[in-house]
């Protein structure tokens, strides 16, 4: 498989299989399909899993700990996350090391190679902090660098984390900023689709512009792993669960109507058409795999091997959503 370069982590493979299909957060499938999945995904030269315990309250951790029972193949990298919140910061040391924990008991591991923080960092006195999710899923500014950050580094320092990193999906120009401070993380997720939309995980009014969180983290030697490349299935040929008509998902996906129809002029997948996309998107070093089965891995294993989407037909995919947005 091709490789890239994800900042200080080093060579890795293009594509990275993620947790949201393990955990059955994108359609149904089964435990022993999900094993099938991981093990075939390192079979194909896949050495980067994206999990988390939100990913199917543990069952994506549960399902890499049934496919290897502890003993990782060669070369194979682990990552996981917390959804820190609002959680006190007398509490916040205590509440990320039980996370590792609980995490690498279910994998059957005894370190990560990196550990996000998969709340949103937020500044302290944003509107943001008045949503309705606000505890759960945002971590002011302050507690971050005050708490959070140097709680990272003690885990890399004791040897249970090998590295930290950001699921950059929040405000951006907290991302951008907590991107360019030192300690920098070494690695950002950051949303890499056609439509710059990270659908029903925005919190915020305005653009979004993973772009810009993307060229900060290319800017400061911070790998950077592209994720929602599908948007959670808005970019498919269908979505594969019941959501409202209302839900953004759904409103992404009937914004994609031109966009699915050039993908079929094209003879594939509409998303196979979205990972070779986001391929080709600049700064991106590895694009992570929603993939719940099988044979959605092997559509975007042919993508990958079809190669980046040449810049004419980029322009094609981009001028579906121009068209869309008017």
């Amino acid at each position: 498989m091709e490789r890239g370069n994800l900042g200080p982590i080093g060579p890795v493979g293009r594509l990275t299989l993620g947790g949201g299909g393990l955990g059955q957060l994108w359609g149904e499938t089964s435990r022993g399909e999900c094993v099938a999945t991981l093990r075939a995904a390192a079979d194909a030269g896949i050495d980067l899993i994206d999990l988390a315990p939100r990913y199917g309250e543990g069952e994506a951790e549960e399902v890499l700990g049934e496919a290897f029972d502890g003993r990782l193949p060669e070369g194979l990298r682990v990552t996981s996350k917390c959804l820190l919140g609002d959680t006190p910061p007398e509490r916040i040391e205590a509440r990320l090391r039980e996370s590792i924990t609980d995490s690498l008991g279910r994998m059957r591991l005894e370190r990560l190679d990196v550990f996000f923080l998969h709340s949103n960092v937020v500044p302290d006195t944003h509107p943001m902090r008045a949503h309705p999710d606000s505890a759960t899923r945002m971590t002011p500014y302050s507690h971050f660098v005050e708490t959070v950050r140097p709680a990272f580094e003690t885990f890399v320092r004791e040897g249970l984390i090998g590295a930290w990193g950001l699921t950059g999906i929040g405000y951006p120009d907290t991302i951008v900023t907590l991107l360019g401070e030192d300690p920098a993380p070494a690695v950002v997720q950051c949303i890499a689709n056609p439509l710059d939309s990270p659908g029903s995980l925005k919190f915020f009014d305005g653009p979004a512009r993973p772009r810009d969180v993307i060229a900060a983290a290319a800017a400061g030697g911070i790998g950077v792993m592209g994720i929602r490349v599908v948007q959670a299935g808005a970019l498919t040929d269908a979505i594969d669960r019941p959501l409202p008509d209302d839900h953004p998902e759904v409103l992404d996906y009937a914004k994609a109507t031109s966009y699915r129809a050039l993908a079929a002029d094209l003879g594939m997948s509409a998303a196979a058409l979205g990972h070779r996309y986001a391929l080709a998107m600049s700064g991106i070093d590895t694009v992570v795999l929603g993939v719940k089965n099988r044979a959605e891995l092997a559509d975007c294993l042919a993508a990958a091997e079809a190669g980046p989407l040449p810049q004419d037909l980029v322009a094609q995919v981009d001028a579906c959503f121009a068209v869309a947005s008017t």
